[in-house]
C-alpha cells in the first residue's frame, strides 16, 4: 500500500517511545520506506539500534554530519510524510513556536511534506491550555493530529493522553499520503452511515447492538483523504474528517430520513452502519417498571435502507452495503448483493477473533456485482476502508459517471 513512499518517523522522549516500534514494523510491512529521527531525550526510552535495525535506514539523530553539512533540508525535501510518535508537550510547543533546537524540529520545520503529530502525555498535560493552543496553531498550519486515547498512564494513573493505538496511527499516515499521492475521490459525494441505531422501549431502555461505528468512521475518514465530499450520516461520538458535513441520528428511521436526502445528490453511498431490522411498534411513555412484570413487546420491521437506496439509485451512483454475519457470510452476503441492487457488498463473521464490533481491526471478503471478489485479512479498518475505496473508485472507472445501467436486482 505504501510501496516507495519515503516516510520520515520521528520519536521524542516519553514513555509512549517504545510503541514507535511497532509504528515502523508496520509501515516497512506496508513498503514504506523508514527514515527514523531520534531525539536525544528518545534514546533513554527506546534503543537506537532497534529502530535502525527494524527501519529502512539508521537513526538519525544530530544536525551535525560531517557526511551531510543539512541533514534536516535533505530529511525534509525527500519524505513524503513526516510523521512524529509520540508528540510530547515540549516538542508540539517547539513546533508552533518555529524553534530549531535539533534535527527533528528543524525537519519538521524544513519540509514541505504532510505532518502526522501523535500526541502521548499525562492528562493534565494533555488538558493544559498551552498545550491546547499549540494544537490548534498546528491544526491551523495543516498538520494532522491523531488524538490520544484514554486509558492506563505512566506511573500508573489512568486518563486521557495514551497515545493512539499503533494501526490507527498507520492508518492515518495511509490516508494523509493518499491524499497528498493523489485524490482519486476529488469532487466525487460520498454519503457513509455509521454505527449502531437505537429503538427505544421507553424513555430509559431500547433495542440497539454492538457496532461502535469504527469502520464506517474509517471510510469516511479515508474518503475524505481522497478529496471526496463528505457527508457522514453518525448514531456514534466519535472524531470526524475536518470539512465533512455530520449528521446525527438515533434511530433506525432518522438514519433511513438522512442518508436518503443525502443519497439524492451523492456519487456514492456506503451503508456500514448497522441498522436495526425491527423495533418496538409502541414505546411506552414512562419508564417500565420492574414490578409491573415483563414488557410485552411487540416489534415491527424498519425501513430496509439499502433496499430503499437501490430503488431510488442516481444514474452512475455506486451503492455499498455492509453484512455483518456470523459464521461464513457469503451466501447472505450474495443474497443481499442480488437482492439490494447494490454493486458491492462488505461481508465479515462478527464472531471471528480481531473480526467483531468495537475493535481496531476487521477481516472482510468484499463481493461485486460483476463477480470479482477481494479478501482482505485482518487489518486496521483504516486499511479495510482503503480497500473498500479501491473498489468504489474501479466501479466508477468501470461504470462511467453517465451509466444508468443499475445492477441486476432480484426480489429477496
Amino acid at each position: 500500500m505504501l510501496a516507495g513512499r519515503r516516510v520520515v518517523l520521528g520519536v521524542t522522549g516519553g514513555i509512549a517511545a517504545y510503541k514507535a516500534v511497532e509504528v515502523c514494523r508496520r509501515l516497512v510491512d506496508l513498503g514504506a520506506h523508514v527514515v527514523p529521527v531520534m531525539t536525544e531525550d528518545a534514546t533513554r526510552f527506546v534503543g537506537e539500534v532497534t529502530l535502525s535495525a527494524l527501519a529502512s535506514e539508521p537513526v538519525q539523530r544530530s544536525l551535525w554530519r560531517e557526511q551531510d553539512p543539512i541533514p534536516h533540508t535533505a530529511l525534509g525535501q525527500q519524505a513524503d510524510l513526516v510523521v512524529v510518535v509520540p508528540a510530547t508537550a515540549r516538542f508540539l510547543g517547539t513546533y508552533a513556536a518555529g524553534i530549531s533546537d535539533g534535527l527533528l524540529a528543524a525537519t519538521v520545520l524544513a519540509t514541505r511534506a504532510p505532518v502526522v503529530v501523535c500526541p502521548a502525555m499525562h492528562t493534565e498535560m494533555w488538558e493544559h491550555p498551552a498545550v491546547q493552543e499549540n494544537l490548534a496553531t498546528l491544526r491551523r498550519r495543516g498538520v494532522h493530529v491523531v488524538e490520544p486515547g484514554s486509558g492506563r498512564l505512566a506511573g500508573g494513573d489512568v486518563g486521557t493522553g495514551r497515545l493512539a493505538d499503533p494501526v490507527d496511527i498507520v492508518a492515518a499516515v495511509t490516508a494523509r499520503l493518499a491524499r497528498s499521492g493523489g485524490a482519486d475521490l476529488a469532487g466525487v459525494t460520498v454519503v457513509v452511515s455509521a454505527g449502531g441505531t437505537r429503538e427505544a422501549i421507553d424513555p430509559v431502555r431500547f433495542i440497539t447492538n454492538r457496532s461502535s461505528g469504527k469502520q464506517g468512521h474509517a471510510i469516511a475518514d479515508a474518503a475524505a483523504a481522497r478529496g471526496a465530499d463528505v457527508v457522514l450520516v453518525t448514531t456514534v461520538a466519535r472524531p470526524v474528517p475536518a470539512g465533512a458535513t455530520v449528521v446525527r441520528v438515533d434511530t433506525a428511521a432518522e438514519m433511513a430520513d438522512a442518508v436518503l436526502a443525502a443519497a439524492e445528490h451523492a456519487d456514492v453511498v456506503v451503508m456500514a452502519a448497522a441498522v436495526a431490522d425491527f423495533r418496538p411498534a409502541v414505546a411506552a411513555p414512562v419508564k417500565l417498571r420492574k414490578t409491573d412484570g415483563p414488557p410485552q413487546l411487540v416489534l415491527e420491521p424498519t425501513v430496509d435502507i439499502l433496499a430503499e437506496l437501490g430503488r431510488r439509485r442516481r444514474p452512475g451512483q455506486v451503492l455499498v452495503g455492509f453484512a455483518a454475519e456470523t459464521g461464513d457470510p457469503e451466501e447472505r452476503a450474495l443474497q443481499k448483493l442480488r437482492s439490494k441492487g447494490a454493486d458491492l457488498v462488505v461481508a465479515n463473521d462478527v464472531a471471528a477473533p480481531g473480526s467483531g464490533f468495537d475493535g481496531d481491526t476487521n477481516a472482510v471478503t468484499i463481493y461485486g456485482a460483476d463477480g470479482r471478489r477481494t479478501v482482505v485479512g485482518l487489518s486496521s479498518k483504516g486499511e479495510v476502508a482503503g480497500a473498500v475505496l479501491d473498489r468504489v473508485v474501479a466501479c466508477r472507472a468501470a461504470r462511467g459517471p453517465d451509466d444508468v445501467t443499475p445492477p441486476t436486482r432480484s426480489d429477496p
